[in-house]
């Protein structure tokens, strides 16, 4: 069944200031855990929407109690896949994410959506959804809630290092994120399927 995760949060700027931070993330401080990015296709379509692919490389640190149960020589780098395409009519940025590597221990498909919001001007809508399932047998339980920890631990990292890319395009000191900080998790019967294209990804 796995784990599910939802969270709703508002940030303080036009969605287009949203984008271009979103591209300047990294580096930051705050994410020292993503070693590496590199662009794998990127096209503009005949309807206007970018569509692009990234491969990111992050650290993986298990718990104690992981480095105990799995071999010592294994990677502790993570590959993931990062698909994404802009709507600058609907004034959208859909992202999915996926892991390629230990799929075994667990996988995490991530989905958000950065949305204009015309109610309260200017805001841009953060929307994240994630579910996180393992195969190892005896212990899915526990490796599931340690990915979930560690997904709204990165998922909080990642918002300040989104304020940090905001901040430093306009010499500002903070930006005003509100919203659900927390989330709702739980049990979820279905998880979509990673994409091969980004062509299909929405």
């Amino acid at each position: 069944m796995g784990r599910y995760f939802y969270s709703e949060i508002d940030i303080k700027r036009p969605w287009h200031q949203v984008l271009a931070a979103f591209w300047q993330r990294y580096p930051n401080p705050y994410s020292t855990h993503v070693l590496t990015e590199d662009v794998l296709f990127r096209e503009v379509t005949h309807n206007n929407h970018l569509l692009s692919r990234r491969l990111l490389t992050k650290t993986n640190r298990l718990p104690r109690w992981a480095e105990r149960v799995f071999p010592a020589h294994m990677s502790r780098a993570v590959y993931v896949l990062e698909d994404s395409i802009v709507d600058p009519q609907s004034r959208t940025l859909t992202t999915k994410t996926w892991n390629l590597n230990h799929n075994k221990l667990m996988t995490v498909v991530e989905k958000s959506l950065y949305v204009e919001d015309d109610s309260q001007a200017p805001c841009t809508k953060l929307r994240r959804e994630a579910w996180i399932s393992s195969a190892v047998y005896g212990l899915t339980r526990p490796i599931q809630e340690f990915g979930l920890a560690r997904l709204k631990s990165n998922q909080a990292r990642a918002l300040k290092g989104l304020e940090f890319a905001l901040a430093k395009m306009d010499g500002e000191t903070q930006v005003i994120i509100s919203g659900d900080h927390g989330d709702s998790s739980g049990t979820h019967p279905s998880k979509p399927a990673p994409t091969q294209n980004p062509k299909e990804f929405v």
